[in-house]
């Protein structure tokens, strides 16, 4: 039965809680304290315990304090040398504050005493030896509760007492010691102690099986490290005197600074200690050295930051480029996009064009502008996949292909990276190289590529790839589809004399030891230069024929004859001899049956003479000149449609019966095909028969259908170059080309007359002399 107790001070604790039945000394320290405990001696020597819910509370209020506590016998006190009052107190029993009141030195509360129930059941008999089960294995597991304590529990009787006790000696946080001591009733006492025994119990069995686990590895460890000082001593004695310690420690250090991802670095490690314990003179040993070494020495967080400035970009561009606009204009809205985006994957970009019009030098002048490293690989002749993708470990001599190499090589994961000759690259029994170049330059793939040696995946995303072809044809399909093509078709005869004069002569005089005093060529001599002696659409030859100037001038002057070498048109003539070509191929006078053609080659533009003769025979069409298929398809198809016109040309119905037709395309020995010499072949062929000749100033390309119709045609650009570089002036093209016309320079569309026509009878009209 509960009963009121009235007028008891409060004592409050901090981090501690007494239960009743227990002994307990407590130190009491602060002024209120000492008040509520003088007190109770005075009066009956009985204060109200209550906890604390916050620690740190100096003053604590009625909300600050957990309501249910316990009421004690202040057995003993006594005063220390520090002025705290150190006391003895019992446990009487508990109690829940009813009122709260503050006095002015103390706490003064009235209580509701709660006394446990003494009579026992069946019940609660079986949960007391439940009870005492749990404590006496958790007694034992735990090693901090002697004998005595646990012979001591066993003998008490009482269900309430039993559970005090118990409590007391678990390590509960003092929230979970509020707990058990707020459960009034003991049945329910009983069963959560069961309960929290059990957990403990559970809880110790973990904390043994991971000190188990602990003890057994560092019992490994000190063997390792035993073992390690043994190895050490036994290579000392052999003459070894740091063993691999000293490397492998090395190698260790440099795994961990690489700034490797996680998984590879997991397998750097485990590879390293593999090294560490097999013996130096072992094959295999060599193989994981060089392996480590591949992985530490590549770049793998290492980059350039870029410099995201469009004018000096340009003005690189610009300084060590003249023409190539559309390329410059690509390179700088890269940078433009680079600026607003913090990151971006790397473009794959395509220079095609003829050799020698600066796709090499232009990839290293977009490192310049970026202030990125430049790395470039040749892949000309490459045909065997492991050039690109590297070999298996397990071969002898293996090592990584050629992108790794050149990644170790830039040193950072963000260089300019040149793949030089991408259309030279061949395949055979060995495998595909441009199919293992397909994950390379594919930007949604290449930031996991894998290379057989390293077997673990490198990011390439942030490298700009710049690739370099002279002819698409040859490259497959699914590679071309991954690159940015930009076209380089050549140079005009303006360009090139500003590039000869700004960057070849002032080169070449560096290269032979020349000052810019001692050789001087006239602008005369420069337009001739390219004239008479070069015929390209890049300026590779050129740069060689102003080496030879260079050379015969450094003689001239090293001989003593002359200090100073000035070349004009005589003077080049005799240095370099007669002209090696005729300036322009354009005929002299107008031809019949001699039709001018554009045709586009691997170094560029140029023109092409078909000729027709017609003799007596039996109606044999007659092909010379190294045709290929489709040009000698186009030849059939172009007599076939002559013969459709012969009301109109005048001729009688039996002359291709009785005359034979030899069509010729000079210079035999060079290999020719192409879908764009119809119109060319037809205007030739109705030249020779109406006998009517041909305007020799009248370049044409396109091909045609039987039914008189003039398809479009590629590279127009370039066939144009070439026009203009034959003296040609005017071009008949197709109508749908006519979109194009806008891609050729300014300076040659100047100096051209573009003729689009859609149907046969107009190229006819036009090329004609006196028309169709």
């Amino acid at each position: 039965m509960d009963k009121m107790k009235e007028n008891i001070p409060l004592l409050p604790l901090r981090g501690l809680l007494v239960y009743p039945s227990m002994v307990l000394h407590i130190d009491v320290g602060r002024a209120r304290s000492v008040a509520a405990l003088e007190h109770a001696m005075v009066n009956d020597n009985q204060i109200f315990l209550a906890t604390q819910k916050d620690l740190r509370v100096e003053q604590p209020t009625q909300e600050e304090l957990y309501t249910i506590g316990t009421l004690v016998n202040v057995k003993q006190m006594l005063k220390l040398p520090n002025g705290t009052l150190r006391i003895l107190v019992e446990g009487i029993s508990r109690a829940k504050i009813v009122n709260y009141a503050e006095e002015e030195d103390f706490t003064i509360v009235d209580l509701e005493i709660h006394e446990d129930d003494s009579k026992k059941d069946a019940e609660i008999e079986a949960l007391m030896r439940t009870l005492i089960s749990y404590f006496e294995k958790y007694a034992k597991s735990s090693n901090k509760i002697t004998t005595e304590t646990i012979e001591s529990v066993i003998d008490i009787d009482e269900p309430g007492r039993l559970t005090d006790i118990i409590a007391s000696h678990l390590p509960l946080k003092i929230a979970e010691k509020q707990e058990i001591l707020s459960i009034f009733n003991v049945k329910k006492r009983l069963d959560h102690l069961i309960i929290r025994l059990h957990d403990e119990q559970e809880v110790l069995n973990l904390e043994k099986k991971i000190n188990s686990k602990v003890k057994q590895a560092m019992e490994r460890t000190q063997k390792e490290y035993y073992l390690r000082e043994q190895m050490k001593a036994i290579q000392s004695e052999l003459g070894d005197r740091d063993g691999k310690s000293g490397e492998v420690a090395d190698l260790r250090k440099r795994v961990d600074e690489s700034g490797m991802p996680e998984s590879t670095k997991k397998i750097a490690l485990k590879e390293l200690d593999r090294y560490e314990k097999l013996p130096a003179a072992s094959a295999e040993s060599g193989v994981i050295r060089n392996y480590l070494e591949w992985l530490v020495t590549l770049p793998w967080t290492e980059s350039t930051t870029d410099r995201l400035d469009i004018a000096h970009a340009e003005e690189i561009l610009n300084r060590d480029h003249d023409g190539l606009e559309k390329v410059k204009e690509r390179i700088l809205e890269y940078l433009s996009v680079r600026q607003l985006m913090q990151t971006i994957k790397g473009p794959i970009l395509c220079l095609v064009g003829p050799p020698g019009v600066g796709k090499t030098s232009l990839a290293r002048s977009v490192a310049e502008s970026l202030d990125r490293n430049f790395v470039r690989i040749s892949l000309g002749g490459v045909r065997d996949e492991s050039e690109i993708r590297g070999h298996r470990r397990t071969y002898v001599g293996a090592m990584p292909g050629r992108i790794i190499q050149g990644m170790k090589k830039a040193g950072t994961i963000n260089p300019v990276f040149l793949l030089d000759e991408i259309d030279k690259m061949s395949n055979d029994f060995r495998g595909d190289p441009s199919a293992a170049m397909l994950e390379v330059l594919d930007p949604e793939q290449n930031n996991t590529f894998s290379d057989h040696y390293l077997e673990e995946p490198y990011d390439l995303s942030k490298v700009l790839f710049i690739a370099t072809a002279n002819d698409l044809s040859t490259i497959p399909g699914p590679l071309l589809d991954r690159m940015e093509v930009i076209s380089i078709a050549g140079y005009t005869e303006i360009e090139k004399i500003a590039i000869t004069q700004n960057h070849l002569i002032p080169k070449q005089l560096k290269e032979n030891g020349l000052k810019k005093s001692q050789l001087v060529i006239k602008d005369e001599a420069v337009v001739d230069l390219i004239r008479y002696y070069t015929r390209e659409a890049g300026v590779r030859n050129l740069q060689r024929q102003i080496a030879a100037l260079c050379r015969k001038a450094a003689k001239i002057i090293v001989s003593g004859d002359k200090k100073r070498v000035t070349v004009n048109s005589k003077v080049l003539i005799e240095m370099l001899g007669k002209h090696k070509f005729r300036y322009g191929q354009a005929e002299t006078e107008n031809q019949i049956g001699v039709a001018t053609g554009l045709a586009y080659t691997t170094v560029g533009g140029d023109t092409l003479q078909i000729e027709v003769s017609i003799t007596a025979g039996k109606g044999k069409l007659q092909l010379t000149g190294k045709l290929g298929d489709v040009m000698k398809e186009s030849a059939q198809t172009a007599l076939s449609y002559v013969r459709s016109l012969s009301d109109k040309l005048e001729i009688d119905a039996d002359f291709f019966d009785k005359h034979d037709i030899h069509i010729h395309v000079p210079e035999g020995a060079v290999p020719k095909d192409g879908p764009s010499a119809g119109i060319t072949m037809t205007t030739a062929l109705v030249s020779a028969i109406s006998n009517k000749p041909i305007k020799r100033e009248i370049g044409m390309t396109g091909e045609i259908t039987l039914r008189g119709r003039v398809l479009p045609i590629g590279g127009l650009k370039e066939k144009s170059l070439g026009a203009h570089r034959a003296g040609l002036t005017t071009i008949i093209i197709p109508k749908d080309n006519e979109r194009d016309i806008d891609d050729i320079p300014e300076t040659i569309r100047e100096q051209l007359t573009f003729k689009p026509v859609s149907s046969a009878e107009e190229v006819l009209d036009i090329a004609l002399m006196g028309g169709f």
